[in-house]
């Protein structure tokens, strides 16, 4: 049996990063709000995220910041300019959570963590009026337009003059973000894109002997080059992990996309690894070229150019035995050692999804435009960004957007009347 219960003004479905700054802009401006979430408690993705160092935004320049949203830039830049790295990191100090930049420009708070963050935010919404409803997850509309939660105490009915929908994408399913939120929108005729992993691992054909040896290995000092679909060259020092399945890590995050869509139209993609960046073709040949005497090809290797490990077993891996005999070669390979890719890892796996509510169905203000008075925010947004804080900063300016948005339909409603 339903139970309906009280009618707030404006009704925030999901209590991750977009979801708050939803409510927060709402309640801020005298608006009554409800924030359901499925989970026993708010924010469990963003405390996951930052469990090894939240990171922010980032601080470069503004320009370049916007460039790491690709194709939807052109939707994304209008929250930045409202809310950017700028702000956010002022947002953070009005919570008490000083910031500083770190390597590569990343934006950290002070202490590196989650939590003290969001135990401060949170207390900021409920004390500012913020209505949190836990174990609410929403099932959509009923019949008569009303929105139909299942509870701990039951079914309930809920009926609210403006409703955000910030349900989170499909990744890390335990957090919140199941998606399930999809065939209740496509059922209303939203347009959606399908979900796809982005910020996720590679599937490599590793043989056992390197997958016993060298999963969980760091590969550092590193460059990957990959020419994408559109003939475009990305290059880039980083480093990252050997997995018992493939790669993963900062520097396969930062490509994951192109590699992503790549393999979805050739079926696999080939990155190419510089595994000696500071040294030139010609340095490695003379070294490689020194007489080895008695010693083994793998210990001439670690005493001429230092290789050893997880560098020298990718080596062995992919260059035939009958190179290692040809410094020419050698030195070629370690240069540009091609490294086939199969699949992206499953959805659930990665730090984030692709995909979603496209933008077609949305106008300015984040409202679905046949859904009047539903505004969506956050990774349920068909846009993408790699990790450095540029997921992050999205989301709570999208939320911030829809929130904006969810106060002019109300302000319009009420002039109607």
């Amino acid at each position: 049996m339903q139970i309906s219960a009280p009618s707030p003004a404006v009704a925030v479905i999901g209590g991750g990063p977009a979801g708050l700054m939803a409510a927060e802009v709402l309640v801020q401006a005298g608006a009554r709000v409800d924030l359901y979430d499925a989970m026993p408690s708010v924010g469990r993705k963003f405390l996951v995220a930052g469990k090894g160092g939240l990171n922010l935004t980032h601080s470069e320049p503004f320009e370049q910041f916007v460039d790491h949203y690709g194709e939807r830039r052109l939707w994304i830049e209008p929250w930045l300019r409202d809310f950017g790295p700028d702000q956010l990191r002022a947002w953070a100090g009005e919570l008490g959570i000083e910031s500083f930049v770190g390597t590569s420009n990343r934006v950290f708070p002070v202490g590196m963590k989650t939590a003290p963050l969001l135990r401060a935010w949170l207390a900021r919404l409920r004390s500012t009026g913020v209505i949190f409803h836990q174990r609410h997850t929403w099932l959509g509309w009923n019949p008569d337009d009303s929105l139909h939660f299942d509870t701990p105490a039951g079914e309930i009915s809920v009926r609210a003059e403006a409703v955000v929908l910030a349900l989170g994408g499909g990744s890390w399913p335990k957090t919140g973000s199941t998606g399930a939120w999809l065939p209740l929108l496509i059922d209303r005729g939203v347009a959606i894109a399908p979900l796809r992993p982005s910020n996720c691992g590679f599937d490599v054909a590793w043989s056992e002997h390197f997958r016993t040896r060298f999963a969980g290995h760091p590969l550092k000092s590193v460059c990957l080059s990959f020419k994408d679909l559109k003939g475009d060259q990305f290059n880039q020092p980083g480093e990252f992990v050997v997995t018992g399945t493939g790669v993963e890590g900062s520097l396969i995050y930062a490509c994951s996309a192109l590699l992503r869509d790549a393999i979805e139209v050739c079926g696999s993609a080939v990155i190419h690894l510089d595994l000696a960046p500071g040294w030139t073709h010609e340095r490695l040949v003379e070294r490689l070229s020194r007489p080895r005497g008695s010693k083994s090809i793998a210990s001439h290797l670690e005493r001429s150019v230092g290789f050893k490990g997880v560098k020298a077993g990718l080596l062995w891996e992919f260059v035939p035995r009958a190179d290692f005999a040809d410094p020419e070669k050698l030195a070629a390979s370690i240069k540009d050692l091609p490294i086939p890719l199969i699949a992206p890892r499953p959805l659930e796996e990665a730090i984030s999804s692709a995909g979603g509510v496209r933008f077609a169905a949305l106008d300015e203000r984040l409202m679905l435009r046949n859904l009047p008075g539903v505004f969506c925010a956050g990774e349920m947004l068909d846009w993408e960004a790699p990790t450095g804080g540029y997921l992050l900063t999205a989301c709570l300016a999208s939320g911030r957007r829809a929130g904006l948005g969810a106060l002019e339909w109300l302000k319009q409603m009420e002039e109607k009347t």
